[in-house]
């Protein structure tokens, strides 16, 4: 018994102490990697990167930068006179389209988060129980989303022509749907409306399928009805999927500009801030300045929503 001590004692010192993680560890991990792997990995993130800055970032400084000029686009960059804000300056008081185009932006945005938005995400809800043939109806919904929206407009002057159009023909009149400036720009929205349905029924699809089944069975124990369940247990589950539904849509409605400028180069009642943009840099006017003036005003209003979104998701992470 005498000796018990001691062997605890020379077991007590030759047992080795639990060390920390050597910071070395992930050298030694990236030493491990051959160097075709190392150089694979560079390229992955080095590539993209530099795609993003030269198609993204440097065009919108440099868009940001020629808002302060009366650049025509024509003589040299040598020769570019600054002017600082007079081109906001003229676009918010003697630019006669700007503020219908902002009108119809924010009308754009409305109909889309008001009507488009809450019937893609109740046509996802129905899609999600799993109904016969619901692939099929997935499948038909989706579609206008691959569609381009300049398609999307010869497809439905298929149906507002008018004298051929399909509406007319229905209705038994001669309405001009994209000629006259007093319905022209419903008429758009309800051919934008469209395409918009099937993208956030798609998105709410794939959160609905996400959410734990077990939530719903609780709430159906409790005595909850479907429409409870939903706005009470499973819509605050979706809330990364409302955040970019959201992002989405307002975005959606600011780049809005194919389906105009099929139409009539966005004039005549549809007017909207990409189509004046458009106008002022490649149209006959070549005002490159002006043109970017209103392209910063656009990129301004969309930077408020990414930015929101951004802090919600950063956010989320950090829990």
């Amino acid at each position: 018994m005498s000796d018990l001590p001691l062997i605890q004692a020379d077991h007590a010192v030759t047992s080795p102490a639990p060390t920390a993680p050597s910071r070395g560890g992930r050298g030694r991990r990236l030493r491990l990697l051959s160097r075709t792997d190392r150089v694979v990995i560079t390229l992955m993130v080095v590539v993209p990167l530099l795609l993003v800055v030269a198609l993204v970032w440097l065009p919108a400084l440099a868009t940001v930068a020629l808002s302060g000029t009366d650049w025509d686009g024509i003589g040299p960059l040598g020769d570019i006179d600054w002017v600082g804000a007079r081109n906001y300056s003229d676009v918010i008081n003697i630019y006669p389209p700007f503020v219908p185009a902002m009108q119809n932006n924010l009308l754009w945005l409305a109909a889309l988060f008001v009507v488009a938005t809450p019937f893609g995400m109740f046509l996802a809800v129905l899609l999600d129980k799993e109904i016969r043939g619901s692939r099929f109806y997935q499948t038909a919904l989706y579609l206008p989303v691959v569609l381009s929206l300049a398609l999307i407009g010869f497809v439905w002057q298929l149906i507002y022509s008018r004298d051929q159009g399909l509406l007319n023909a229905v209705l038994g009149s001669q309405t001009d749907w994209y000629g006259d400036p007093n319905v022209n720009i419903w008429a758009v929205l309800v051919a934008a409306g469209w395409r918009h349905v099937g993208y956030i029924m798609l998105l709410y699809l794939a959160g609905l399928k996400g959410v734990d089944p077990s939530l719903r069975e609780a709430a159906s124990v409790d005595g909850a009805s479907e429409t409870s369940t939903f706005f009470r247990v499973v819509f605050p589950v979706l809330r990364p999927i409302n955040i970019i539904v959201l992002v989405v849509t307002v975005i959606e409605s600011l780049r809005a500009f194919d389906l105009v400028w099929v139409i009539n180069k966005g004039r005549n009642g549809l007017e909207l801030i990409s189509a004046l943009v458009t106008q002022n840099v490649v149209g006959e006017a070549s005002r490159i300045g002006f043109g970017s003036a209103l392209a910063t005003i656009m990129l301004a209003v969309s930077l408020v929503f990414i930015t929101i979104y951004l802090a919600v998701v950063m956010r989320e992470n950090r829990r």
